[in-house]
């Protein structure tokens, strides 16, 4: 059992287990949502290493087999590792560009390993530091990145949505873009259906419906499905021992210091999701969990893990809050990766349908990260200043992706991200406007300390009665109802329709009675 837990955890939000029928769907949607993201960088990089089409074919199982394997540590948890949450991991797309860069100084993909070998090493050491930040990272700093993961992913959604393959004679096609919206358009149309069960499994359904709709059209080719090997286990050091170099270490610890900041938003955005608590040693039990999983990678022919934000938005969609969905996604990685049969079955569905599926689900993660930031106090401090320059500064690499190729290869590295570039420029004005003292008046040092001591009118203690709580950010009845909280305009309006309908069928409402919740108990029939 984790370290983090204790004899509460039964109750946390992510401890629910769902029948295995529908944990394994669940899992499946989790899997199909990142599917895109976990085999590109093998591919990326082995077509810039020169690797044959076998080759890149072992790097893309050994990348699905790792994914899995740390995803299972991820969201089970042993003492020390994982964070216990519903998180996918997988291989970082933050390092593609490093890795190229270092395969293209001459030093092949050995040199790559050897890099992602000893910067993981460095980065599993400062983990429980980063785990310690956690107290910079109040709501107007998580809501910012939140927020900037859903947009920073919105650029990935288009290119899907667009084919995927730039190069492609269809790319950007009607064809394409019609089938993204088809797709995105079914699973708006099965998430109003009042089915819960067909609501949370919109996204796999539409990816389901998607497909098909590609096939009856001629855009789906499931022809080289049955081309292969059906079962093979990732070999170790297929590609030889790994080389280090130094100028590839520094590079990718760079790397691994983005990859720790975007795990730990990651992590604090998906508690808040959840409704859960997130603390410094779980945040640290979380990133031991990563760099652990990258440290092992380069023995099995991949890459650094980290965190898939897109899971993130999926959990906010669909509300399954368990983290054995998750635990169930990562086994199907690993059979993925166990039967490439399985995989090419997987990489068969096309890239506009993942990419119709994909603009919700970022979407959905922008808009969790606002709901955070309307959470956030603006009126006597600076938090709207904070909000508006990190949002727009970690922009910057989204619109223009070239807005750092000047700067020295290190920064570059670091900023290049939208997600990082939030998170770094909120952190810092966060410390400025909310934590140092200096051009700030003590008591409006801290967005929490600026706020009023809580207190409750007397008038509003009347009007509840026996039984009602607060759960979840909204007003529960003895019944499981939940109570509308409304205006004094809106109430008024709402009294007045009431006692209307009343006075329709002969009941008369006393004067007295205009408390803020009539109770039924003082309504006397004419």
């Amino acid at each position: 059992m984790n370290a983090t837990q204790d004899k509460t955890t039964k109750l946390r939000p992510e401890d629910e287990r769902l029948p295995l029928g529908r944990t394994i769907a669940y899992g499946l949607q989790h899997v199909l949502t990142m599917y895109g993201g976990i085999i590109a960088p093998p591919l990326i990089i082995g077509g810039a290493a020169g690797l044959s089409s076998e080759e890149i074919g072992v790097l893309i199982a050994s990348c699905l087999f790792v994914g899995g394997l740390a995803t299972i540590l991820q969201t089970v948890g042993i003492p020390f590792f994982g964070c216990q949450l519903p998180l996918v991991q997988g291989t970082s797309f933050a390092s593609v560009a490093t890795m190229v860069a270092i395969v293209n100084g001459g030093g092949g993909i050995q040199a790559v390993f050897g890099a992602v070998l000893a910067a993981s090493a460095v980065g599993f050491l400062i983990a429980p530091f980063f785990a310690r930040i956690v107290r910079f990272f109040p709501p107007v700093v998580t809501g910012v990145v939140i927020t900037m993961i859903g947009i920073s992913l919105t650029p990935v959604a288009a290119n899907w949505a667009m084919g995927g393959n730039a190069k492609a004679e269809n790319y950007g096609s009607l064809e394409n873009i019609g089938l993204a919206a088809a797709t995105l358009l079914i699973a708006l149309l099965l998430s109003k259906l009042g089915n819960a069960a067909i609501s949370r499994l919109s996204i796999l359904l539409a990816m389901v419906l998607g497909t098909v709709l590609a096939l009856l059209l001629g855009m789906a080719d499931f022809s080289k499905v049955g081309q292969g090997a059906l079962f093979a286990f990732p070999q170790p050091l297929a590609f030889g021992w790994p080389v280090f170099e130094l100028g590839g270490i520094i590079s990718m610890i760079i790397v691994v210091l983005v990859i720790l900041t975007e795990t730990t938003a990651d992590i604090l955005a998906v508690g808040e999701i959840a409704g859960t608590k997130v603390d410094s040693r779980r945040i640290a039990d979380g990133l031991r969990a990563d760099m652990a999983s990258s440290i092992v990678a380069p023995f099995l022919n991949t890459f650094t893990q980290s965190a898939f934000a897109q899971n993130v938005g999926l959990v906010a969609i669909t509300g399954v809050k368990s983290r054995f969905v998750v635990t169930a996604g990562g086994g199907i990685l690993v059979v993925l990766g166990l039967l490439p049969v399985l995989g090419r079955v997987v990489a068969a569905v096309p890239t506009a349908v993942l990419g119709g599926a994909g603009i919700v689900l970022f979407g959905t993660v922008a808009a969790s990260g606002i709901r955070t930031l309307s959470k956030v106090k603006y009126e006597g401090n600076l938090n709207l200043i904070i909000v508006a320059t990190s949002i727009a500064f970690g922009c910057l690499p989204i619109v223009k992706p070239d807005f750092y190729d000047a700067f020295p290869t290190w920064f570059g590295t670091i900023f290049h991200s939208g997600i990082s570039s939030a998170a770094v420029m909120a952190i810092l004005l966060n410390l400025l406007f909310n934590e140092m003292k200096f051009g700030t008046p003590k008591k409006d040092a801290s967005v929490f300390v600026a706020a009023p001591p809580r207190m409750v009118r007397e008038e509003e203690v009347r009007s509840l009665l026996d039984g009602d709580h607060y759960e979840a950010g909204k007003l529960i009845d003895a019944n499981g109802e939940e109570v509308p909280v409304v205006s004094d305009e809106e109430f008024k309006q709402a009294l007045e329709q009431h006692q209307q309908e009343l006075a329709g069928v002969g009941i008369r409402v006393p004067a007295e009675n205009t408390g803020h919740r009539a109770k039924g108990s003082e309504f006397k029939h004419a």
